[in-house]
This record gives structure tokens, sequence and C-alpha cells, in this order.
């Protein structure tokens, strides 16, 4: 039941650099499994425009990478809107997931993102 929608596949930090016409132009970026938030957040939030979402699913670690990627959320644009705990059941076993979502409020400063080596080795 989905409309205006596409899928892309390229290297996420290449879709959103300054002057591809990708980069704040989506309403939701989302992943999961990809890497800690605050790289996480430095590849997708670059994607979303102005009023969108950013939703990340992330385990048990969800806590402290959330407290490590304030500063990332902050300097590219965006602010926490929530956290919710999803209750997932996975071969008779309860697991958790938490699902935090960030609004897009301001434009992502150019200069982001930068290339992936500097993304994992500095994050945000």
């Amino acid at each position: 039941g989905l409309t205006n929608l596409r899928a892309e596949s390229l290297r996420a930090e290449d879709g959103s650099k300054k002057g591809n016409p990708m980069r704040e132009s989506f309403d939701v970026a989302t992943a999961r499994a990809v890497a800690a938030l605050p790289i996480l957040t430095e590849l997708c939030l670059p994607y979303v425009k102005k009023g969108g979402k950013f939703i990340a699913m992330k385990a048990k670690a969800a806590p402290e990478e959330l407290e490590s990627s304030k500063n990332a959320i902050k300097t590219l644009g965006g602010q926490l809107l929530s956290v919710d705990l999803l209750p997932l059941r996975r071969s008779g076993e309860e697991e958790n997931r938490t699902i935090i979502s960030v609004l897009k409020q301001s434009q992502t400063p150019e200069k982001y993102p930068r290339h992936y080596s500097q993304i994992s080795k500095k994050p945000l």
C-alpha cells in the first residue's frame, strides 16, 4: 500500500553529498544493523529533509549508543523525537529492540557527510 517511494543502491555517504539531488529530499531515512548510532546518524540524517525523520532500530546497546550520538544528532540538524521499546519474539524467546526517532529540524551543514573512513575513525 505504499506509494511515492523508491529504493536506491549506493554508498550511503555518496548519495547525500553537496550537489546530489537526493540530499535532504526524503521524508524518512531508516537503517538497521549497519553501524553504531553516531556513525549511522551521519550516514542517514543528511538524506532527510527538514521536518522529516530518521528512524533507527537498535538492540541491547541502544542507551549507550543514544548517549554517544547526541552531538551527531545536534550537529547534523536533528532533535531526538522518541525512543520506543519494541518486544520481539524469536525462537520462543522475547527480545527487545529500541526504535529511535530523530526529527530533522534544520539543514545539515554542507561538510557532512564526511568520507566513511573519517566517519568511522572519528564519529561526531
